[in-house]
């Protein structure tokens, strides 16, 4: 804690030269960490008002407690600020000790720590950034400086930020085609394995789909490879529509389709194929601004171990084809 004098009052409301607003506040898609929102923990009404005044000036949303407990209560909260601006003495829990306790989460939202105290030694400055602060400012402090040392937080979030964003598309393009937005090969073969050993474990069966667009390679001769990514796409936009909620649905290569049939037994299994056959056989595909009917041969299977599931399917698709395609054959 910090008691001000009328002095240290006057020299911490030193404003800088045109106090515009501090940052812009970032897009907030999902998982975004917003650079607009500051934390300030302070048990001194008066240096926690003066701090506040300044903040709302910056155009900074606030969230200000009075002790150490009640800050960290805050930071367990899913959109506690990232910003945060600690005293160093407080009742419940020090700022060195949240600071240590902040960094022990190991969270994958880094917070930006500012510790702004009265203690000015050298030894002060060492402890707080061992202890996990970010930046150290001393009381009385002149207000462009704070701002400028926000502006320094406010960057590196938007910089973590970047990085998770970018993090997320490498791990989206990772796991689905990129013609279709379905989940790729490797994934949804991850997806039935994970399945065949919840079935196992459980004793439960599941089933699974592999969809093949009949005629095809037709479509690609006809009217060109447009025509056939845009049936392509149209195809599996259909398909995800059509599966429930739980099930897995992917491009397994080519003009092939798999869909992994969560918890199924036979006569779901069968339901659920006719009508994904239905999905695309009733209504013509629009490819390049004209009607094309289109249809799929589908095999089936179903299974409550890890035996041949997917040779089963492929051979039942196979039989499909065979006795005239549009239609679905269940492999056992």
């Amino acid at each position: 804690m910090f008691l001000f004098s009328t002095h240290d009052a006057e020299e911490l409301l030193l404003p800088s030269a045109a106090e515009p607003a501090i940052m812009e506040a970032a897009e907030d898609p999902k998982g975004t960490i917003r650079t607009d929102s500051v934390l300030i923990a302070d048990d001194d009404p008066i240096s926690r008002s003066i701090v506040e005044s300044h903040f709302r000036k910056w155009g900074l949303n606030i969230t200000s407690v009075s002790d150490g407990l009640s800050a960290w209560n805050e930071l367990q909260k899913p959109d506690a600020p990232s910003l945060i601006v600690l005293d160093w003495m407080m009742p419940g829990f020090t700022g060195i000790d949240l600071c240590r306790k902040i960094r022990a989460r190991r969270t994958k939202r880094y917070p930006y720590i500012l510790l702004l105290t009265s203690r000015d030694a050298k030894q002060d400055l060492v402890q707080a950034l061992d202890a996990g602060a970010d930046d150290y400012l001393t009381k009385p402090f002149h207000a462009s400086e704070l701002q400028s040392r926000l502006k320094v937080g406010s960057r590196i979030l938007q910089l973590q930020n970047d990085l998770l964003k970018k993090e997320g598309q490498l791990r989206h393009e990772a796991m689905h085609d990129r013609l279709t937005g379905l989940w790729n090969r490797g994934a949804i073969l991850d997806f039935m394995n994970r399945e065949i050993m919840r079935a196992a474990r459980t004793r439960n069966s599941m089933g699974l789909l592999l969809l093949d667009i009949d005629h095809f390679k037709s479509i690609n001769d006809t009217y060109g490879h447009q025509a056939g990514d845009e049936a392509l796409q149209q195809v599996a936009e259909r398909l995800a529509k059509t599966v429930r909620n739980y099930d897995w649905v992917g491009r397994y290569g080519g003009e092939e389709f798999v869909v992994v049939l969560c918890n199924s037994n036979a006569d779901v299994v069968a339901n659920c194929a006719e009508r994904l056959r239905e999905s695309i056989a009733l209504a013509p595909l629009r490819v390049c601004g004209m009607d094309l009917p289109v249809t799929v041969s589908v095999g089936a299977s179903i299974s409550t171990s890890t035996d041949n599931l997917l040779q089963t399917a492929d051979a039942a698709l196979y039989r499909a084809k065979a006795l005239g395609r549009n239609r679905v054959e269940i492999g056992w």
